[in-house]
This record gives structure tokens, C-alpha cells and sequence, in this order.
């Protein structure tokens, strides 16, 4: 019987479909293939990314400021594995801040062709189990554009709830765009 997340600090907890593992530099190739596939899907709910973005040394790039910020503690980054170990997609905590705040934000994109499966919705809560069991944090936030309503869906499911709207919050595809606010707090009794 696998072990419970909490007895394993370098792994988020799983689910027989979705399971998370912190991301590694060797992800880079595979990162890049998936993205590049998933390119139309993801251009209107991202910032606008270099061509350099969807190779594997671009994706190299990335992972290897992803962990740096892992090691600083401002970020928890993951991939997304289906249970028999495909590679779904990436989510973040990110922007973790400790003292009065113990606080962070969340991210994530699942790939073009494995949507609609439930995949964001389990990825989401283990990342918010991971924040709050783990990280021992308070509060996790999320936005979307407010056509996102499957991002939204998947939010919601994993108990998130709305909480603003931030006009013209992010640059998203090259463009200013607002951005519906949500949150998920830590149980009571919780740090």
C-alpha cells in the first residue's frame, strides 16, 4: 500500500486517475511535445510565449526556474501524470508567502486531448491538499478568465468559491484581460 502524502514531503497526493510529482529537468522534452501539441488549445488562457517556449530547451528554461523557485520556498511545482504515469500537464503553487499570509496562488493546464476527464479537477485538489496539509498554509488562490468556465467547473469542484473581479488583472495572449478571483481556505483548526 503506497504511503500517505504526508509521510512523503516530495510527492503531492495522488488519485488511482491523477496523481502529481514534482517536476524534473529530464520533463523538458516531454514538456515541450505536449505543449507544442496543446498549443491552440492553451494560447487563449496564457501570456503570449516566445517560439523559444515550445522546444525542449525553452521548457528546460523553464523547469529549471520553476525549481529554483521551489528551492527559495516561493513555489511547489508539479507535473500532472495520469495512474499509469502519462504526462497530462503542470500545476503550480506559486507566490507562497509565509507570516501573517500563509498564502499562495495556483496555476495549471491540462493537455488539449485529455480535458473534460476530471484530471484538473483531482490535480486541483491535490495541489490545495499539498498547500494545506504539507505547506501548512491558510489560503490558496486561483484566477480565470471569465469565459474559463471549465477552469472555473474544476475550481469549483475542488472548493474553491468566487471571491472578485480584477479588471484587466493579467496579460493574457497579448492582451490585458480581466480575471474572476477565487479562493479556497484551510479547514478550521487548521495553522
Amino acid at each position: 500500500m503506497p504511503l500517505d502524502h504526508r509521510d512523503r514531503p516530495d510527492h503531492a497526493p495522488s488519485d488511482p486517475g491523477t496523481r502529481l510529482r514534482p517536476i524534473r529537468v529530464e520533463d523538458a522534452a516531454v514538456l515541450a511535445s505536449v505543449i507544442t501539441a496543446s498549443a491552440d488549445h492553451l494560447r487563449p488562457w496564457e501570456p503570449a510565449r516566445s517560439p523559444s517556449y515550445y522546444t525542449e530547451r525553452g521548457q528546460h528554461d523553464v523547469i529549471v526556474q520553476a525549481l529554483a523557485a521551489g528551492r527559495a520556498g516561493t513555489a511547489v511545482p508539479f507535473v500532472i501524470e495520469s495512474g499509469d504515469g502519462e504526462l497530462l500537464g503542470r500545476i503550480t503553487l506559486s507566490g507562497v508567502t509565509r507570516g501573517a499570509l500563509q498564502s499562495c496562488a495556483l496555476g495549471y493546464w491540462v493537455r488539449a486531448d485529455r480535458t473534460r476527464q476530471g484530471h484538473a479537477t483531482r490535480a486541483v485538489r491535490a495541489a490545495v491538499d499539498h498547500a494545506f496539509d504539507v505547506l501548512r498554509l491558510h489560503r490558496v488562490q486561483a484566477e480565470t478568465l471569465p469565459e474559463n468556465v471549465g477552469s472555473q467547473r474544476a475550481l469549483a469542484a475542488a472548493g474553491f468559491t468566487r471571491y472578485g473581479f480584477a479588471p484587466e488583472y493579467i496579460r493574457i495572449d497579448g492582451v490585458w484581460r480581466d480575471h474572476v478571483m477565487f479562493q479556497v481556505i484551510a479547514p478550521s483548526g487548521s495553522p
